[in-house]
């Protein structure tokens, strides 16, 4: 079951700029961490429950440059929490939405992710994503 936002993803350009931003802003850096698989850097500003995600594509290859080059810089995802994320990725699919991931993955914060594709969730890009033991 989907339980709360978790954190919402915003697509960058430069994370340093972007974390002078944010804390000029009044918002607290609690961590950076890259993601070698997803070719990303990431930073995180909690909200409230949920959290801004910072990204920074590491590569060209990156779908986070990708999205950059084709819609520029700004929201790129909303993520919901869960506490079993391949559950939801099957009953997402069981329901005809189409998904990008159909087994979780890691992600940041030590964390299993799936995205649901936007071209089954109104343009949207959906992550689901669910803490995991370490």
């Amino acid at each position: 079951m989907l339980q709360k936002i978790d954190h919402i993803g915003i697509a960058v350009q430069d994370l340093q700029e972007a974390i002078q931003l944010y804390e000029k802003m009044g918002f607290k850096l609690v961590g950076t961490e890259e993601v070698a698989d997803q070719m990303v850097k990431v930073a995180f500003f909690p909200i409230g429950e949920a959290r801004l995600e910072l990204l920074e594509p590491t590569s060209e290859a990156s779908p986070i440059a990708k999205f950059i080059a084709k819609k520029g810089a700004g929201i790129h995802h909303i993520a919901f929490r869960t506490d079993d994320t391949a559950a939801e990725l099957n009953k997402m699919q069981e329901t005809g939405i189409r998904l990008i991931d159909k087994k979780p993955r890691s992600g940041a914060h030590n964390t299993k992710i799936g995205f649901l594709h936007p071209k089954s969730t109104l343009g949207v890009l959906m992550e689901i994503c669910e803490l995991s033991e370490k």
